[in-house]
């Protein structure tokens, strides 16, 4: 329902400043029949395509234009202006302005088609320098989305990642240029963190040669947040979670939940200035559950009004059978909730635990 409301909205809004040039016309011709010839109103008509320039088409400007000559002409015949040449410059100025508008339009047309074909760019440019992520890795089934933002036009700092190692299942998402890291300089597993395994000093010395890798390829970046899940022959997933955004847990059942970490460590990149590292901490993972890693770019957009996009409550986009088409209905929600272009990339993994019994 309340996507319904979203796209009434959004809906209703076009269709008034649509109608705004007309309106504008009307109003200006109406003023100007009740005030008599005396006034001087007749001018003013040029206020319609002056707003369709900045609303519509250069044809839409044009035929805008063209109605607004003959609301001169008719005005101009009514009030005696062309007697004493007022009406033909009245008409001039229309004509100016209808000029002006189609211009306007044309070069704003043309800005929003290369905005468009550069944020497209952009999202492909990223996709091919992520690493692709597979469709199934064991019991979890995977899908992804990404949204440039529009407003820098470039390839964005976020990432995301799906890979097998001896102790499970991992997954990354996170913001700024540590894929390389994760991908060349493995991180220790979750497992040995928590316990599970011996913690040796060579584990937390290869933890902290990432940790100051991570800091040398940030270069002029401060930090980069990230949020790590390894899943093993249990039911649960095990985060390690650098300053991003906790998790969101979708169990089968229907309930919704934020895993939040027992303690916030400090983003990536920024371990040589001290502070305890993240702790793992342990998540109930079954069959039937989904699990949505995301950037913050999703969770800070905002509406119109300047509320940020709830996503806990928009949870039940993810019932969709098909993950693609779930986490585009999602995608689809989030742009509508930003009634443009967002201000942030957008990056969202899916994963959902599938029973090879099922």
């Amino acid at each position: 329902m309340e996507d319904v409301v979203t796209v009434h909205k959004l809906t209703s809004g076009s269709v008034m400043l649509s109608w705004l040039p007309v309106a504008a016309m009307a109003v200006v011709a109406a003023a100007d029949v009740v005030a008599g010839p005396g006034v001087g109103f007749l001018p003013l008509v040029s206020l319609g395509p002056a707003f369709s320039g900045l609303v519509g088409g250069w044809r839409r400007t044009a035929l805008i234009g063209a109605v607004a000559l003959l609301v001169c002409v008719g005005l101009g015949l009514y009030d005696g202006l062309f007697e004493e040449r007022r009406g033909f410059t009245a008409m001039a100025s229309v004509a100016g302005v209808t000029a002006a508008g189609i211009a306007a339009a044309v070069m704003r047309l043309r800005r929003e088609a290369e905005l468009a074909s550069v944020r497209s760019v952009a999202e492909v440019a990223q996709r091919v320098l992520l690493r692709p992520v597979p469709r199934t890795a064991g019991p979890l089934q995977a899908a992804v989305s990404y949204t440039s933002a529009v407003a820098e036009a470039r390839i964005g700092g976020d990432l995301y990642e799906v890979v097998a190692s001896p102790h499970g299942i991992r997954a990354i998402v996170g913001m700024c240029r540590a894929r390389g890291w994760l991908r060349w300089r493995r991180p220790p597993s979750c497992s040995a963190l928590s316990g599970r395994q011996p913690t040796t000093s060579r584990t937390w010395s290869g933890w902290g040669r990432g940790e100051r890798s991570v800091a040398r390829e940030l270069e002029g970046e401060k930090f980069v947040t990230a949020v790590l899940a390894e899943f093993g022959s249990e039911y649960e997933a095990v985060f390690l979670n650098y300053g991003h955004p906790a998790p969101l847990v979708v169990r089968e059942s229907g309930s919704v939940d934020f895993a939040q970490p027992p303690s916030f460590a400090l983003p990536l990149g920024l371990g040589a200035h001290g502070g305890e590292g993240p702790r793992p901490y342990r998540v109930v993972f079954a069959p039937g559950d989904q699990l949505l890693l995301y950037t913050d770019g999703v969770t800070e957009a905002r509406d119109p009004g300047g509320s940020f996009y709830p996503l806990g409550d928009r949870a039940g986009l993810l019932k969709e059978p098909d993950a693609d088409r779930a986490l585009e209905a999602l995608r689809e929600d989030l742009v509508r909730h930003a009634a443009g272009p967002l201000h942030d990339d957008a990056a969202m993994l899916l994963l959902r635990y599938h029973d090879h019994a099922g």
